[in-house]
């Protein structure tokens, strides 16, 4: 009786993990707007400080009427180190501040100046919608359930703490994904809110590897993140 409820818990726990692996049906819709030939590093640089000018005072403003207590002052950053590769992130300055962190390599691979307003749009997004404090809370319960799962069946210490860190990985990426579709919806509103075309910026999914709808993926397929731009950006 044991052992059928411990394999009962042990498929509840997987089950609640595991994620559709169908694509969702394609959606006819017009081409995304070109990108455009790549620029310069200088050139793509002088987008980047554009694009950052316009745009920080209005993720500042979109998280202020948002959000109650949060610290809104944004901090944008460029990466020194040149061989990072393309990357974005969202993280917290040791005094507390939202800092927003983008690689010399993304910021050379953004091909017009919507572009990588999107991209920063999305990263302030992450911030206004609290995704680092849900993902830490994801974490942590499913750190327990993975003990918890561990202990039931008898396991020992060691595979109870690897049944731990697997749990806890699972559930931070089981928010990712929802997380990426909340960033790409608000990241379009600040996005056209701060003058830029957010439609124009998401042509930047089409030059990334296509993550598809892997289990434990961290980022959601380039169709749904290019739909959910659509869908907000036909209401603003």
């Amino acid at each position: 009786m044991l052992r059928t409820c411990v394999a009962g818990l042990s498929l509840l726990f997987l089950s609640a993990c595991v994620e559709p692996t169908s694509a969702p049906p394609p959606v006819n819709a017009a081409p995304l707007p070109q990108a455009g030939a790549p620029v310069s590093a200088a050139q793509a640089m002088r987008n980047y400080n554009a694009a950052r000018i316009r745009l920080e005072p209005v993720a500042e403003r979109t998280c202020r009427a948002q959000t109650r207590g949060l610290n809104c002052d944004f901090l944008f950053r460029v990466d020194p180190n040149p061989n990072a590769p393309k990357n974005a992130f969202q993280s917290l300055s040791p005094e507390g501040r939202p800092l927003l962190t983008f690689t010399q390599a993304l910021i050379a691979d953004a091909r017009n100046i919507d572009e990588i307003a999107f991209v920063m749009g999305h990263e302030a997004a992450h911030h206004i919608e609290e995704h680092l404090a849900e993902q830490r809370q994801a974490a942590v319960g499913g750190a327990i359930l993975g003990s918890l799962v561990g202990a039931i069946t008898g396991a020992n210490s060691a595979v109870v703490d690897q049944l731990s860190r697997a749990g806890a990985t699972v559930g931070a990426r089981g928010f990712s994904k929802e997380h990426e579709l909340e960033a790409d919806a608000l990241g379009t509103v600040i996005t056209h809110d701060a003058g830029f075309d957010p439609l124009r910026g998401a042509a930047f999914f089409a030059r990334i590897p296509d993550p598809g709808d892997r289990f434990l993926g961290t980022h959601p397929p380039n169709a749904a993140r290019v739909a959910t731009v659509r869908r907000v950006a036909a209401g603003l």
